[in-house]
């Protein structure tokens, strides 16, 4: 009766160990990256986590998972530089699998960092690895992870997403016909009432206030998917009011020369000559590949 009783303990304690686990979303086990990630999940010390995860690296323990939460935490501590240097350092060490999430966080990195131009190069890359046939290995879905729920990412809803980064890159370096250019591309492979917004203050920069309008009516009236949302609707009421602000202003020719002067020339456009400006369009082939490979899974 008594080792039943004690097989009956220990079974608890099992089950309620495992249910710790889960609910916490701590592995099991008393290794380096364990233990990381109880410092960083369980003990709320990112600190004492990073250290862990130093050790977790050096020591061959899930490099991959090691090296990519490190560098979350690392920007949560406002320590991104570092952040970079360490994944640029250590990602030979990982697996082929484990680089297009370590890309993802660079991307993050580089925006905290206001590495504008490694993060359009970066973007760039993974365009072109999507158009090569080089991403998702050939098929049209792939797996992701968010806070722990795993769930699918088709090509389109990846090249929508990589765009849209690609365009908010362009803005804060003030090349709005570029931007302009790279939020037109992604509409036409996956509307969204965010990246409308994000264009129509591209069109605001450059005056044509009209076109902008236009857009933010679409969200207004809720013709593009996620306009209900409550912080993009007011996204959308910001920019119609700095573009109601902007009316009396007109673009002079000096203004025309400045726009025509940052758009990116060294990568593709591939976007119809613009009626209301007065550049010369760019048709290049990336774009051009991206439109064909989207209109391949459509068919």
């Amino acid at each position: 009766m008594k080792n039943n009783n004690t097989n009956s303990t220990r079974s608890n304690l099992m089950k309620d160990n495992e249910l710790f686990h889960v609910i916490h979303k701590v592995p099991c086990g008393d290794t380096p990256y364990v233990k990381a990630k109880h410092a960083q999940l369980i003990e709320k010390n990112p600190e004492m986590a990073i250290v862990w995860f130093w050790k977790a690296i050096n020591t061959g323990d899930r490099v991959d998972s090691a090296l990519k939460d490190m560098a979350v935490v690392m920007k949560q501590l406002d320590r991104s530089e570092e952040a970079i240097e360490a994944i640029k350092s250590f990602r030979p060490r990982c697996s082929k699998n484990s680089q297009d999430s370590l890309d993802n966080v660079l991307i993050d990195l580089y925006k905290k960092c206001g590495r504008m131009e490694e993060q359009v190069e970066l973007l760039k890359r993974k365009l072109r690895q999507i158009y090569q046939g080089e991403a998702f290995n050939g098929k049209p879905t792939k797996t992701a992870r968010s806070h722990g729920k795993k769930f699918q990412v088709t090509v389109q809803q990846e090249i929508s997403r990589l765009l849209g980064n690609l365009g908010w890159a362009y803005m804060q370096q003030a090349k709005y016909l570029s931007a302009e250019a790279v939020y037109r591309k992604a509409q036409m492979v996956e509307p969204e009432a965010n990246k409308s917004c994000n264009l129509a203050m591209c069109l605001i920069k450059q005056g044509r206030f009209e076109e902008a309008r236009a857009l933010l009516d679409d969200v207004f009236a809720s013709r593009v998917l996620g306009a209900d949302d409550c912080r993009t609707r007011q996204r959308a009421e910001e920019l119609l009011s700095e573009l109601e602000a902007s009316l009396p202003r007109l673009r002079d020719a000096e203004m025309e020369d400045v726009l025509g002067n940052i758009l990116d020339d060294d990568f593709v456009l591939g976007v119809e000559e613009m009626k209301t400006s007065n550049y010369k369009a760019k048709r290049l082939p990336i774009f051009e590949q991206i439109s064909s490979f989207r209109n391949q899974l459509v068919c």
